[in-house]
């Protein structure tokens, strides 16, 4: 298929590691090095900014997203998820609440697993999202905070991909053999950027994982313009609180 701020290690973002990777034996060695090129901007395509704005401002995320314009092609899975983690069961109940009473699309109700707590819903304008938590009980009300940002994406060939984006200057944090990789956030960054093996992620959503045509989501560098092996964009990103070219700028990142 074409193409809160990140910094904590905690409990929180551990969450999502044990949901890529609680099948996998060994991890390799975590690093504390920053990297020197971050996630700094999340812009996804939709055919309609303004609805998806309303959508996303009722679901609680609007300010982590740019909305841009596009009717491109797009049929199946678009190879990437985002996520919320959060410290309460309670929390991620709310988000997934919130999201469906403005119209997503339950994919797995939230439910308790072997690494916390944790569902996923489909927004109207077909990205899917996750709220998790790491959290084996429900220690208080909702709060409504979210803890670690995540942008998951799918990948054909783990190794070649984590070779590439080490290259264009991102720090390993923890890897799970060929099953996930979590990059060390750079300055600046507002994103906790992982890789996933694309079948694996699939499942871990609970759709299929065939998918054609473009992947609706362009993010924003701290560094030079790439593409990534599996056709990811990366754009220079705008300074936060500056709507990108043809961005919304109700939605922009303040």
């Amino acid at each position: 298929m074409g193409g809160g701020a990140a910094g904590r290690t905690g409990q929180d973002s551990r969450s999502l590691s044990r949901c890529a990777a609680h099948s996998v034996m060994v991890m390799a060695t975590t690093s504390s090095i920053a990297s020197t090129t971050s996630v700094a901007s999340v812009t996804l395509e939709v055919a309609d900014p303004d609805a998806a704005h309303r959508f996303y401002t009722a679901f609680g995320v609007d300010s982590y997203l740019r909305l841009r314009a596009s009717e491109a092609h797009t049929t199946g899975f678009r190879g990437f998820s985002l996520a919320l983690t959060v410290s309460r069961q309670a929390t991620v109940d709310s988000f997934l609440g919130a999201a469906e009473d403005a119209g997503a699309t339950v994919l797995k109700p939230a439910a308790k697993s072997l690494w916390g707590y944790g569902g996923v819903v489909q927004a109207p304008d077909g990205t899917i999202w996750k709220a998790a938590t790491s959290a084996k009980k429900d220690t208080g009300p909702a709060t409504r905070e979210i803890d670690d940002f995540v942008l998951l994406l799918g990948v054909e060939d783990m190794k070649a991909s984590k070779q590439f984006y080490v290259g264009q200057g991102l720090t390993v944090a923890r890897s799970f053999g060929s099953k996930y990789t979590e990059f060390a956030p750079g300055e600046g960054g507002i994103v906790k950027l992982a890789l996933y093996k694309r079948r694996g992620l699939a499942k871990e959503l609970g759709v299929p994982a065939d998918g054609t045509g473009s992947h609706r989501i362009v993010l924003g560098s701290t560094a030079a313009p790439f593409t990534d092996p599996d056709g990811f964009a990366w754009e220079a990103a705008a300074p936060l609180g500056t709507p990108a070219a043809g961005t919304s700028e109700a939605s922009t990142l303040t």
